[in-house]
């Protein structure tokens, strides 16, 4: 499936750990339905201070770095606001407070879908691709811990903080009415099984990938044109998969 949801309410808000997270995962995703009238919203929970392999880089400055990347990649793809809650990089726990500012952000926005990480398990293997490569049987990958909370926490802000009027009342307080969630898309989830034909927009997935240039030790379009093809089908089309969730409550 390649269009957005049917829906009046063409609000999207892309949850993500860190500065790039959301351009692996939906980037393309996101400049589709940008394209198709949407209104797409991220933000970013942690500041990205420990992304770097660089020993003399300084954490403030690297946040600084990160944070200026992640808005030039947004605007690459048409997000109309890009919101930091600069929780610290590696060190994301599940807390209350943290919940109570996702689910600000769903009150606030008021999306009709959010998309974010997935949550399990622990390690991984990704979706499997449609190759008949062996070396995928070998092939893995760890499920950041920022990413599993990020995740844990905007599953509970969609359903049930976001939706329920006794929690986090101050919000009602200050102006801001319960809001429903309708889909939750999940990226890199084992059981994803909803495809997004992103092969007209690519070039716009790669262009926001190349902003983040903190990130790669070759940041050419070449050289992220090759991770691209983790997205390839052997139909020659690329394809953002994500575990879909249609809310019914």
């Amino acid at each position: 499936m390649s269009n957005a949801p049917e829906t009046q309410n063409k609000v999207g808000l892309v949850i993500a750990a860190h500065p790039d997270d959301a351009e692996f995962g939906a980037g393309g995703t996101t400049a589709l339905w940008t394209q198709q009238g949407w209104e797409m919203h991220y933000l970013i929970v942690t500041n990205g201070a420990k992304g770097t392999s660089d020993p003399t880089m300084k954490p403030q400055k690297l946040v600084e770095i990160r944070k200026k990347e992640q808005q030039n990649a947004a605007g690459v793809l048409g997000v109309k606001s890009c919101l930091f809650l600069d929780n610290e990089d590696g060190e994301l726990e599940y807390t209350r407070h943290t919940l109570g500012e996702i689910t600000r952000v769903i009150r606030t926005l008021k999306p009709h879908a959010v998309l974010t990480h997935a949550h399990q398990p622990i390690y991984r293997r990704p979706p499997k691709p449609d190759t008949n490569d062996p070396i995928y049987e070998f092939c893995g990958f760890v499920n950041h811990r920022d990413h599993r909370n990020t995740s844990i926490m905007t599953i509970d802000a969609v359903y049930p903080t976001a939706r329920d009027v006794l929690n986090f009342p101050e919000h009602i307080d200050q102006g801001l009415k319960p809001h429903k969630v309708v889909e939750l898309f999940m990226w890199t989830s084992q059981d994803a099984h909803f495809k997004v034909d992103i092969t007209t927009v690519v070039d716009k997935k790669v262009k926001s990938l190349v902003q983040h240039t903190s990130q790669f030790e070759d940041s050419s379009e070449q050289a992220i044109q090759k991770i691209m093809e983790h997205y390839r089908h052997t139909d020659g089309k690329l394809y953002e998969r994500f575990e879909r969730l249609v809310l019914r409550v």
